[in-house]
């Protein structure tokens, strides 16, 4: 009670106000076994004997300074320029908040409006969101503002979605009036024939991802197709590098693109912060969540910026928001604008390449050895899954031997896929960590 009061008096007063006449009677039902301990701290140490102390657990980490990854699903070792924490890292951006006050937070709301602009042309949308917290919890939303867009129940989502992007969005569908249906896959792709079997005027909207988990290019143009001959909305979940290569959803018909924003210039950190990228149409902007920058003139003509959408709870009537989250990621979506503006258009575009073609170079030199063959025949970008016929115990020890993290054993997500495994490859990879991973896999 000390934290309360320093007088006897008080104390006395306080056990009276509340009905008890001690504190051991306030604490009386938590079990004594649960009160009597020790904490056995350790004796205080020096400065100095902490600072060793602290590097040493921090060496047990198996980071990807010191161990070649080729860990993906959906978070990848990419370059960052040092630019990007070096101009983000300033006071005015790590120390800023939500710009509830236009006229105090200029800076902020123009960086925004700068994210939104890079996002939009990126992806080829209309409009984009300040950010989200992360991929997983865009493409919830996404699929929430299908179901309240014209009153259909039924989402439809492939087995080549993130198996944990999947997750949040039945964890965000728990209580809705709504319907999951799980479509399933062919050759690593979804069964455009299931798909089309399964589409009906109850749909609301058919989910994509582009490139798939297991980083296999969908026919997008005819899941487009016949999402839209069947009234529903197509909501497209992309990997914001492979733009710089492939369609971006906006033509090839999505009505709302979402993803990851992690590849634009934010290190893996153990996996996040992050950000969540989240664009719609024209038709879908009064619906989109969280909150929207934009530019004007103020009253003597010069250009200022203001929040122009702000859909939230907290803005608006409970019942009529579009959705109870409370804030944007805006520090490290600002890295991903810096990312983009740095690169512009033909560095992404280069970053896109360097990733197809080191994915394929690793991809042909894994299937020349004995006991590794293919997963699929389909076309991929920068991630590949693969067969490895060998002894799984010695195959772990093997590549741990060589420092190597990754690749992932997909039985993880998949109990019947045994001895198939993930490759995610970026263009931080040399012919010097392929070798490793090949006599990796050869010796196991």
């Amino acid at each position: 009670m000390d934290y309360i009061s320093n007088t006897q008096e008080d104390k006395a007063a306080i056990l009276k106000a509340i009905g008890v006449s001690s504190f051991e009677e306030i604490i009386s039902k938590i079990p004594k076994k649960l009160r009597d301990f020790n904490l056995r701290l350790a004796p205080g140490v020096s400065e100095l004997e902490l600072d060793r102390e602290m590097d040493e657990i921090g060496h047990a980490n198996k980071n990807f300074k010191y161990f070649i990854p080729y860990l993906g699903a959906g978070n990848y070792d990419h370059f960052v320029p040092a630019v990007i924490d070096r101009l983000t890292a300033r006071g005015e951006f790590i120390t800023s908040y939500t710009p509830y006050q236009g006229e105090a937070s200029q800076g902020t709301l123009q960086s925004i409006y700068e994210y939104q602009s890079l996002i939009c042309e990126l992806t080829a949308m209309d409009y984009s969101n300040a950010s989200m917290y992360d991929g997983a919890s865009s493409l919830a939303e996404a699929v929430l503002l299908a179901l309240r867009s014209d009153g259909r129940t039924k989402i439809l989502i492939p087995r080549t979605v993130h198996p944990e992007y999947s997750a949040v969005v039945k964890t965000y569908l728990s209580f809705v009036r709504s319907e999951i249906v799980d479509i399933p896959m062919k050759d690593g792709a979804m069964d455009l024939e299931a798909l089309e079997k399964r589409l009906d005027d109850t749909v609301a909207a058919v989910v994509i991802q582009q490139p798939n988990f297991f980083g296999i290019l969908e026919d997008a143009q005819r899941v487009s197709e016949l999402a839209h001959k069947a009234g529903a909305l197509l909501i497209a979940c992309v990997n914001p590098i492979s733009l710089g290569i492939l369609e971006p959803p906006g033509e090839y018909g999505a009505d709302i693109a979402v993803g990851e924003g992690q590849p634009l210039g934010n290190p893996v950190s153990f996996g996040g912060p992050h950000f969540g990228f989240f664009t719609v149409k024209e038709a879908l902007l009064r619906k989109i969540p969280g909150r929207i920058s934009g530019m004007t003139v103020d009253k003597v003509g010069a250009r200022a910026f203001v929040l122009t959408l702000q859909a939230r709870e907290q803005h608006i009537r409970r019942e009529k928001a579009t959705s109870n989250i409370c804030t944007n990621q805006a520090l490290c979506a600002l890295k991903g604008a810096v990312y983009l503006t740095l690169l512009g258009k033909e560095g992404i575009k280069k970053v896109g390449l360097l990733n197809l073609e080191k994915a394929h170079t690793t991809f042909e030199r894994l299937t020349k050895i004995k006991g590794v063959s293919g997963f699929s025949t389909k076309p991929f970008f920068n991630e590949f899954a693969v067969r490895v016929d060998k002894d799984s115990r010695r195959l772990k020890e093997s590549l741990k031997k060589h420092k190597i993290l990754g690749p992932l054993a997909l039985e993880r997500f998949f109990p019947d896929m045994t001895s198939t495994f993930l490759v995610a490859v970026t263009e931080k990879r040399t012919a010097s960590d392929l070798d490793h991973l090949a006599k990796a896999i050869e010796e196991a």
